[in-house]
């Protein structure tokens, strides 16, 4: 099996993105670059491509609501080139040169979380409420028991029926007929992310890929009847929950290979093995969670790579295409007159940001003195998990900011114990606490330069319950916190389950 060796490459940040809010537009053509569509919290969504290494910016939105999904959709058997956006309750339609030609006010009580697009047909799902509409005209509509965490549909070219799947929190995929649920399918943790395998669903087209919570992948087949798993990649080294997944043939060789994004930044590569069982064949780890994951052909032609977008906004490329040149004894490396252009607006770009930033720096001291002047607290984005892990009963609490963090101070009514993480560098110290008043721990983890994220593992005591607070003070000036509560429930160590054991 060959190697597969891939070069991370950084090409724009945007703003905060929610989970699976950029997609790379299809080209009639195989190995041609193709363009970056992306959205973002401030409501933009934005297209480029890339021209010998710089960024063609094609369109961009101006800011409204926050942009929850995105996804590309188009006539049925031809290329998904339209992109959908969703934004509050209301989905939009642009072209590939950014004309809108759909404005839908969904009129739905709940924002939209996620969405599918599929031809005429548009799947929605709220918190708790599934609608299905076609042609923008309600059809079907279905409210679960538990938050939906995904939405999606088997190909349906490939399966006469329409078949919507919700992935539900409560550990359980929902296949729905018309506005019926046809029957559950319980997995082994909470889904997260729902993928068609290999694009078109497998042999019969009722092939689904599930991305959980707690870090593990599977595979199932959703028929009519009897629904079965075919496979599960356990999540042996405890790594982050799955946030997005895509089907791309990274590795030219003919089948289509899986890509995942982590949410503490890992970006894995599975093949498949001549049983079709997965075979890790590549793992990268970035600076913060990885919110969307697509392959295709983006910097040169004839070079497949696998683009990521994280939290921050920050668009990466792990490129199949070599970044180096190597020369024997003796020999010289010529640079070439491209790559001297592109140091010297680099530079020149460098030191215009320094300016800038001491220009800045002035302002703000002036203001600082000035006897009239009003402060202002900035606003920052925190994206924060606390879920169970049941392996090794404790809770994971990750804490993710847009800037670097400058410390942590948790604070709980309740006793808990803090356990070690290996991914954690932050310094951690405790401070005495008075437990008569109902404070039973106050500890601060300071973080290391340039630190924007942050996972904790803690361990309740079962029947105990209260409230754990996190105070997160980023590196910002003026300094400001922000204070995020976490339910420590009495039966903190239970977790749900839907088949009862009588041999226990």
């Amino acid at each position: 099996m060959m190697e597969l060796n891939l070069t991370r490459k950084d090409y724009l940040q945007v703003g905060v993105t929610s989970p699976r809010t950029m997609k790379l537009l299809p080209e009639k053509k195989s190995k041609v670059q193709q363009k970056i569509a992306v959205a973002d919290q401030t409501g933009v969504l934005q297209c480029f491509g890339l021209k010998k290494g710089e960024i063609v910016p094609l369109f961009k939105t101006l800011p409204t609501h926050k942009i929850t999904r995105l996804e590309l959709g188009g006539v049925l058997g031809s290329q998904p080139d339209k992109i959908f956006v969703a934004t509050g309750s209301e989905v939009k339609g642009y072209t590939k040169k950014g004309k809108q030609f759909l404005g839908f006010d969904t009129n739905l009580t709940e924002s939209i979380k996620t969405m599918w697009v599929c031809g005429s047909h548009l799947f929605l799902g709220g918190s708790y409420i599934f609608n299905h509409y076609i042609d923008c005209k309600d059809e079907n509509y279905y409210l679960c028991s538990d938050r939906i965490n995904d939405v999606s549909c088997l190909p349906m070219p490939r399966v006469t029926e329409v078949t919507p799947v919700l992935a539900c929190q409560d550990r359980v995929l929902r296949v729905i007929e018309k506005s019926n649920l046809l029957y559950e399918l319980e997995v082994s943790g909470p889904p997260q992310t729902l993928c068609v395998y290999a694009n078109d669903g497998g042999e019969d087209g009722e092939e689904m890929l599930y991305g959980t919570a707690d870090g593990k992948v599977g595979l199932v087949q959703l028929n009519r009847t009897s629904p079965s798993h075919r496979w599960e990649i356990p999540n042996e080294k405890r790594n982050g929950g799955i946030l997005c997944m895509d089907n791309y043939d990274i590795t030219s060789d003919g089948v289509v290979d899986l890509l995942i994004g982590r949410d503490d930044g890992i970006v894995e590569v599975y093949g498949y093995d001549e049983a079709d069982e997965p075979v890790l064949r590549f793992t990268q780890t970035l600076s913060e969670s990885v919110s969307s994951v697509q392959g295709g052909v983006v910097a040169s032609a004839g070079y497949d790579e696998i683009i990521a977008c994280t939290y921050a906004g920050w668009i990466q490329g792990l490129t199949t295409e070599p970044q180096h040149k190597e020369a024997g004894p003796g020999d010289s490396v010529k640079v070439s007159e491209e790559s001297n252009n592109k140091i010297t607006a680099l530079k020149q770009e460098l030191e215009e940001m320094q300016q800038k930033v001491l220009q800045e720096r002035e302002k703000y001291h002036y203001a600082a003195m000035n006897t009239k002047a009003i402060s202002a607290v900035p606003q920052f984005n925190i994206n924060d998990r606390f879920s169970l892990n049941k392996d090794d009963a404790s809770y994971t609490l990750s804490i993710e900011v847009q800037i670097a963090i400058d410390n942590v101070l948790l604070q709980s009514d309740v006793p808990i114990d803090l356990l070690d993480v290996d991914k954690n560098s932050a310094v951690v110290s405790y401070s005495a606490c008075d437990s008569e008043n109902g404070n039973f721990l106050l500890a601060t983890y300071r973080c290391q330069a340039n630190t924007t994220r942050l996972e904790l593992k803690v361990r309740s005591i079962e029947g105990q319950y209260g409230t754990l607070q996190a105070y997160i003070t980023p590196r910002l000036q003026p300094k400001t916190c922000q204070v995020r509560q976490y339910q420590i429930k009495p039966l903190s160590l239970h977790q749900r389950t839907h088949i009862l054991d009588d041999t226990r």
